[in-house]
This record gives structure tokens, sequence and C-alpha cells, in this order.
């Protein structure tokens, strides 16, 4: 009966561009869950259009609906990470490590480390890799190469190093925006991302993914971050090898391709996985 339930199950995922949405887009394909997609374009300056509001009072994307079967009504969920642990318990367990080692089950230490790892990353992804990545966004850091989440008018506004301000004013402003990437920016992702280089190169039976040897949510969480920081030329090759070979494979996935052409078949632009 649950399993008949899920299938008729229907899942309406409110898309918006250079937003985070694109990861709920992949893991639906991956399980392979009847849905529909309703894109959104921001407007001229960089905000999300008023029409998200009346899905969710923070008007924020990516947002899903799901409606069980025979209801009209739909449950409302935001936040990517909630979204994902929502989205796997209901339609794919299979992206959920097990919990507990054979034979220590409900013992306190008795966990595994897959399921470690995947509830320790999917509270990492936006709790502290994007949390550098926001504050890069205000300063305009060197070490980002200027990632653009909002826009490029409300990023102008936003940019500190580049703000426009008097020119008298701007060796202060950019003089400011140095030393936060000197001190704080560059060296924390320099530790982030030598971390995550060693966790891929640890994963668990020698597997591939940062949670052993399949792919989890915790993977299609993780993958936003990497593949811009991938595409904006901060992770590379040379210096962290796992961690970029990792993030070549997730772009390789069928799942992940897949969602990327729904993409480019509805809105007839190029997909980009950075913003």
């Amino acid at each position: 009966m649950a399993e008949a339930n899920r299938q008729r199950a229907k899942v309406v995922l409110h898309w918006l561009d250079k937003s985070r949405s694109q990861r709920i887009l992949w893991l639906l394909e991956e399980c392979k869950v009847d849905y529909e997609l309703k894109i959104y374009k921001r407007q001229t300056d960089g905000l999300a259009p008023p029409e998200l509001k009346k899905v969710h009072p923070l008007g924020k994307s990516p947002v899903i609906e799901i409606f069980a079967p025979g209801s009209d009504k739909s449950t409302v969920i935001a936040e990517s990470g909630f979204m994902i642990e929502y989205l796997c318990e209901h339609f794919g367990p299979q992206f959920v490590p097990k919990r507990y080692a054979d034979g220590k089950e409900g013992q306190i230490g008795g966990e595994a480390e897959e399921w470690l790892r995947y509830r320790y990353f999917m509270h990492y992804a936006e709790g502290s890799l994007m949390t550098l990545n926001i504050l890069a966004l205000f300063m305009g850091s060197k070490s980002t190469l200027r990632f653009v989440f909002f826009g490029r008018i409300l990023m102008r506004s936003l940019d500190i190093r580049n703000s426009a301000v008097p020119f008298f004013i701007k060796p202060v402003t950019r003089g400011i925006a140095d030393k936060v990437d000197s001190f704080y920016l560059s060296p924390n992702f320099k530790t982030h991302f030598a971390f995550l280089d060693s966790q891929v190169a640890t994963s668990p039976n020698g597997g591939k993914f940062l949670c052993g040897e399949k792919l989890t949510g915790a993977d299609i969480l993780m993958s936003f971050p990497l593949m811009a920081a991938k595409s904006r030329s901060m992770l590379k090759a040379e210096q962290y090898p796992k961690l970029f070979a990792y993030v070549e494979m997730l772009e390789g996935l069928d799942g992940y391709k897949k969602a990327a052409e729904k993409i480019e078949d509805m809105t007839k632009e190029p997909f980009k996985a950075f913003l």
C-alpha cells in the first residue's frame, strides 16, 4: 500500500534560475518520481518574482509541494536540506545509507561510518561551505572570482570590493575586502577543500562518493557549492585532485545530465551549474 501511494503521489518543484533549485530536480530524476516543474525567472533587480510568495511566505526557491494521492491540498516544504531528507525518506530511501553497523542496531556509537558522513554533510553543505560563499559574495572576494548568486545588478550593489563609491573611497573598500579575503576567506577555502579532498580519498569501502560506494542525498546537496567552485576555477585539479575528480564524476551522472537537459528543454537556454 505504501509503495502504491508513493507511485500515485505528485511533487511540484518551483524552480528559479540562478538559485540552488537544480539539486532538487536532480534528486527527483534519480527517484523517478512523478513531478511537475514550474519555472521562474529573476527580475531585473536580481530578486525572485513576487509569485513565489504565493507558494511560501519567504518567496524563495527551491520549494516543493507534495500532493498525496487523492488530495488537492499540498504539503509545502522549503530549505534544500529538508527537501532532500523528505524526498529520500518517501521516494528514495536508497539514497540514505544504512544507519547502524550489523549487530549494533540502536546502540550509542553503533552508527555506520557511511551514515555518520551522510548526516554530517547534510548539515555541512549549507552550514559551513555555503556560509563562506555567501561572505565571499558580499566581499567580492578574489578567491571566489565573484560568485554571482543573485544576478548582476544585485551583485554590483553587494560587492564591497567593486562597489560604486567615490574614487577616494575605493582604496578603503578594496582594502577591507582584501583583508577579509587574505585573513579569512582564502585560508578557510583552502582548509575546506583540503578536508573534502581527504574525505573523498578515504571514502568508506573505497567508494567514489563522499559517503561510500553509492550516491546519497548528501552528494547531491554538496554538488552546488563544489560545482560552482570548479566552474569559477577556485577548485583546481592540481591542488585537490581527488575532489576535482569527484565533482567531474557527479557532473557525468545520468540523473544530473537528465536534470540539466530538462531545464534546457523548458527554458531554451544553456544550463549552467553555477550562478
